[in-house]
């Protein structure tokens, strides 16, 4: 296979010295991916089933069976092909979402679905594929350890994962623009300075398990899914395989190519029949189908990309950032702005390169990920902009002459640049919107609930066809399935836990108990696997003994039950009730390969029934 790889690329290479990469026309496309989620607004695992019913060749897996792709079809750059391809995105969709009501299900457009858990993110839940078990198997090898998240924003999250399913949390809106070979390092590198404020903008990822992370949460997640590298890689300072490079690019794409290879190791092969080499010199057109296989297992956020259409040898610059939704013109509006600058950004500022450090772009790009549109860039020449100023007052215009040049009907680019300048104007993109939900709905039940509604407004609004700067803000009546919210323990467990050591005070765990109105408290060791638990009988047990002793300190160890009934997080609630009943306890903490995850208790089963009787009078009511 590396044989085979290193002739692609001297083929490549060929091709672009005798001028046979296709320079006289300009196309686009897209690739549209999704979510399945069922009737509670959680994850719906049906992918295959829905492909089956669809029958539609645009529509293939991803790696989670709660996930789709579609790919678009090709659109020459000018004229009403912004039109063409929305028209297609709805068509697509709506192809998607019929088989998916068969299915009891549905299909929303986020770049991460509010209502995951940890616990969708099992391998019972990947594409059954050979591609992506393959995947999984060798980048867990490489990498020698479990994956480790730390992000912060609002919240912060802290988790360990053993599979790349991390991956399946983020879908996006991918923008493809055909570029000339001799244009394709100034036109690459105008994308790496254009991408940080248009994903301000187009940011709509906030929530990644229940927590308010950062503006477009997927940037940081993708990269920690698919990260092969060992600790020690790390300590050197090797760079990861999802990322948005390091340098500018000189000369040409095979810089970018030849980095690759050079850096990352070859981690999915397949049989190469073709030579390359002989392909060209037989005058035909290679696939270069190695180099196509090695560059589809390096995730930049801008990636280059070979292909053939029509006969003819042609390269592309995808657009990888931008997130799926919140509803199909905002992506029209993302791509027509991205698209837009590409058409223009030459003209205006000649080789960008010489106008910004690469490590400006960078940060820029980070800052946009962080805050959208509250970033803080440096800009062109040293200036300092706000992402919103940077948008209307400089880039909005740029856009529109862009568009303009391409060819595009003034009507279709006033349109969705209209969007753009609407979103910054009454600053509300995606994550806004729904960060400024959840704020409204606290105080005013639980977090999952405040999710559910959150997820329910975003698929009633997206699916009315209004951009998002129109929405109105969710809120706890949005209607949902509540029944199918609470199926399993893990969809309604308590994760924000208040735990103790062995070696703690009793005092300790009765003080927190008092504090926090708990009536159990479990313990757990340094690496988090639960050991015991201790209850508010078995303080009431200890009074009544006369051990509240003098002699010293009493640990939690010496009074904890050392072999609590647990659960895990895909128990069914009936049978964790019937369990709770049988053994006339209060409390099932609930574990994963033994290491504590929640809680389930007596009191969250009353707030359960409470919960459903309501939704079920509501929905009398709206009857």
């Amino acid at each position: 296979f590396m044989k085979s790889l290193l002739s692609d690329l001297k083929a490549l290479e060929q091709m672009i010295e005798a001028g046979s990469i296709e320079s006289d026309r300009r196309r686009i496309g897209a690739e549209q991916e999704m979510f399945l989620i069922d009737r509670a607004m959680r994850p719906a695992p049906i992918a295959m089933e829905l492909l089956h019913r669809a029958n539609d060749s645009r529509l293939t897996t991803e790696m989670g069976k709660f996930n789709l792709e579609a790919n678009l079809s090709p659109q020459n750059f000018t004229g009403r092909c912004l039109q063409a391809m929305e028209s297609e995105v709805n068509e697509v969709v709506n192809i998607a979402r019929q088989a998916a009501l068969a299915c009891q299900a549905d299909v929303l457009l986020t770049g991460i679905l509010p209502t995951l858990h940890q616990t969708d993110l099992t391998l019972d839940n990947q594409t059954p594929i050979p591609r992506y078990a393959e995947l999984n198997r060798v980048v867990r090898r490489m990498r020698g350890e479990t994956f480790n998240v730390y992000l912060k924003g609002l919240d912060e999250l802290r988790l360990t994962h053993d599979n790349l399913m991390l991956e399946a949390c983020c879908t996006s809106f991918q923008v493809h623009l055909q570029v000339s070979a001799p244009d394709f390092a100034r036109l690459y590198n105008l994308a790496q300075v254009m991408t940080a404020p248009i994903l301000a903008v187009a940011a709509n990822s906030p929530i990644l398990l229940g927590q308010r992370l950062w503006h477009e949460t997927r940037i940081a997640l993708f990269q920690h899914s698919v990260d092969e590298r060992s600790s020690t890689r790390q300590l050197r300072g090797h760079p990861p395989r999802v990322s948005f490079g390091n340098a500018w690019v000189k000369d040409s794409v095979l810089e970018i190519f030849r980095e690759e290879i050079a850096r990352f190791r070859v981690i999915l092969t397949k049989h190469i029949e073709e030579d390359s080499l002989a392909v060209l010199a037989r005058g035909g057109l290679p696939e270069l189908s190695a180099l196509r296989l090695h560059n589809g297992t390096v995730w930049r956020w801008n990636r280059p990309c070979y292909g053939i259409s029509d006969g003819r040898a042609h390269l592309r610059i995808e657009m990888r950032s931008l997130p799926s939704g919140p509803s199909i013109p905002d992506e029209m509006a993302n791509a027509a702005f991205f698209l837009g600058l590409m058409s223009a950004g030459i003209d205006e500022f000649g080789d960008i390169s010489h106008r910004m450090p690469f490590d400006d772009a960078r940060e820029n790009f980070l800052a946009a990920a962080r805050q959208g549109l509250k970033a803080q860039f440096t800009w062109l020449d040293g200036q300092s902009l706000t992402a919103s100023s940077l948008i209307l007052d400089h880039l909005l215009p740029l856009a529109h002459q862009g568009l303009r040049l391409a060819g595009i009907e003034v009507e279709d680019a006033d349109h969705y640049l209209g969007i753009i300048e609407e979103r910054v104007r009454r600053n509300q993109t995606g994550s806004q919107w729904s960060l400024k939900s959840l704020a409204a709905m606290e105080g005013h039940g639980t977090r999952k609930q405040h999710l559910r509604a959150l997820t329910a407004s975003m698929l009633e609004q997206q699916q009315q066809g209004q951009p998002v700067h129109t929405w109105h803000q969710a809120a706890l009546s949005e209607t949902t399935d509540e029944g199918q919210s609470w199926q399993t323990v893990g969809q309604f467990m308590s994760t924000d836990l208040f735990t103790v050591r062995p070696d703690d005070l009793v005092d300790l765990a009765a003080n927190v108990m008092d504090w926090k109105h708990i009536r159990h408290v479990p313990v757990e060791d340094d690496q988090g696997r639960l050991v015991g638990l201790i209850s508010h009988r078995d303080l009431l047990h200890l009074m009544a003994q006369g051990l509240n002793r003098t002699s010293g300190p009493l640990a939690v160890k010496e009074i904890m039950k050392t072999d609590p009934i647990t659960v895990s997080p895909d128990t069914p609630t009936l049978e964790a009730i019937r369990l709770m009943r049988q053994r006339q306890i209060g409390c099932l903490p609930v574990t994963d390969q033994d290491r504590l995850v929640g809680v389930v208790t007596a009191q969250d089963f009353l707030n359960l029934a409470s919960d459903l009787i309501e939704a079920h009078l509501n929905q009398n009511r709206s009857n």
